[in-house]
């Protein structure tokens, strides 16, 4: 594995298979915006120099090898960390930095599980990971031919954008796509309910529950059905989901029904166990294919996992706190946070997450063959470890 010295944190060498302690400690101190703490990793320029070298050393596997084609039934193949090419010393390692927010969690490579721990078949409140997770809905309408990207969102949903009255007197409704919804570039304000629009989409970025709650709206209009069930059929049972490992709360900030279906919500309100998050990463990991049904579009995988070109580099809207949030619209694809500009050094540029407060995580990083999932709690922020304070940068 790849030499790495944590002059900021702590000291020692570390791998790939510590990528699960990476991303715990990079998130231990920030502000928990309701389902968006990831954002706040990627848009705080400032605690960028000490967490790069915390992501260059976790994610160095001692080999780097194709994906292989091994899926889960019931159960999971299991293997030793030597046999799939990870230190199992540093795989220890993150899995006690992990249980400092307790929960559970599960490393897979090649397909296989290596390591896990806690009781991962108990469900948890994942929050803004249900953007990934239900924006897999999105897949479906696009192979379906039910939608394009650049389509108005008004072509699918006639009350779109109201609730609020004013939102219509700005003239920016009509303008609004499916592509803005699912990049955070719409406009609307961050809660869920029936939010003000901020700018002109395609103007600028904003993490917001209120937009992409707008488009499972169109997308249950689309389908005239309850897109749990789209889900569970098309996907989560084909997969070995099953109602007792992922369920999706009624909506907790609009009217339980659109047009006679559940409405459900994108924002947040989908609890799951870690073996259900890790079987939603292997199937993105496999660019939509589970043996051999491709059950969402490889193209949209490809999306889901970089950034669109007219979306880098778009100013964020400034928070309610006043800040500027940096550069994040340069790691968001359709829902899902990514690596693609490689600004994370030495970290895969292939690498793409789900993420949600309390640091519910599904890691995908294809070119390493490497799954990770983990749900709790928030970790604490120090990591008592060989007789020393290891304490998250804040």
């Amino acid at each position: 594995g790849k030499q790495c010295d944590f002059r900021n944190d702590f000291t020692g060498n570390s791998n790939g298979s510590a990528m699960i302690r990476l991303l715990a400690k990079a998130v231990a101190n920030f502000y928990p915006m309701d389902g968006g703490a990831m954002f706040f990793l990627m848009a705080t320029r400032r605690l960028f120099p000490r967490y790069l070298a915390l992501f260059a050393c976790l994610v160095a596997l001692s080999d780097r090898s194709a994906v292989q084609g091994h899926f889960p039934s019931h159960a999971w193949q299991r293997t030793t960390p030597a046999a799939a090419g990870m230190d199992e010393a540093q795989l220890d390692h993150a899995r006690r930095y992990a249980l400092t927010g307790e929960g559970a969690g599960m490393v897979v490579r090649h397909g296989k599980i290596v390591m896990e721990w806690g009781d991962t078949n108990h469900r948890f409140d994942l929050k803004s990971t249900t953007k990934s997770i239900g924006g897999t809905a999105i897949g479906l309408a696009l192979m379906d031919q039910k939608v394009k990207l650049s389509d108005r969102a008004q072509q699918h949903h006639p009350k779109f954008g109201t609730p609020p009255d004013k939102n219509a007197e700005t003239d920016w409704l009509g303008e609004i796509t499916l592509q803005h919804l699912a990049t955070q570039t719409a406009g609307f304000d961050k809660p869920g309910g029936y939010e003000k629009l901020l700018f002109r989409p395609g103007t600028m970025w904003h993490y917001s529950d209120g937009g992409p709650n707008w488009l499972s709206e169109c997308l249950t209009i689309l389908y005239g059905r309850d897109l749990r069930d789209v889900l569970f059929e098309r996907v989560f049972s084909p997969i070995g989901i099953t109602a007792e490992d992922l369920t999706w709360r009624k909506n907790a900030y609009r009217p339980a029904e659109i047009e006679g279906f559940p409405r459900r919500e994108f924002g947040s309100g989908i609890s799951a166990n870690v073996d259900a998050m890790a079987r939603i990463g292997l199937l993105y990991l496999h660019d939509g294919h589970w043996n051999a049904q491709q059950l969402i579009p490889e193209s949209f995988v490809r999306l889901v996992g970089q950034p669109l070109p007219e979306v880098v580099d778009l100013p964020e809207y400034a928070s309610e706190h006043g800040e500027k949030m940096g550069n994040a619209s340069a790691h968001y694809g359709l829902l899902w946070w990514n690596n693609a500009d490689a600004m994370l050094k030495d970290v895969p540029s292939d690498a793409y997450w789900a993420w949600g407060l309390y640091d519910s995580l599904i890691v995908v990083i294809p070119s390493l063959d490497l799954v990770i999932a983990r749900a709790g709690k928030s970790f604490e922020h120090s990591f008592k470890e060989r007789g020393r304070d290891r304490k998250s940068v804040g």
